[in-house]
């Protein structure tokens, strides 16, 4: 049916060749339900939680570890 192919080297295949794609629609069912769920407001209040902890966790992969970023953030002034 696939050719020479066995049925994990084409799931495989279409993975890595649509990986945005399938990203886009699970991120796009798992809002929707949210929104379904439990409302608007609270989905939105979610994902900026979501937002603002890929912020920080981007900041601390930059630039360090987490008690770099702690003794900075709260160090006496």
């Amino acid at each position: 049916m696939w050719g020479e192919k066995s049925l994990e080297e084409v799931l495989f295949d279409f993975l890595r060749k649509h990986w945005g794609k399938l990203l886009g629609v699970l991120l796009g069912l798992v809002v929707g339900l949210l929104m379904i769920l439990i409302g608007f407001w609270k989905t939105i209040f979610i994902l900026i939680c979501i937002f603002i902890g890929y912020l920080l966790g981007k900041r601390i992969d930059e630039e360090g570890g987490i008690s770099e970023w702690w003794e900075r953030f709260f160090r006496k002034r």
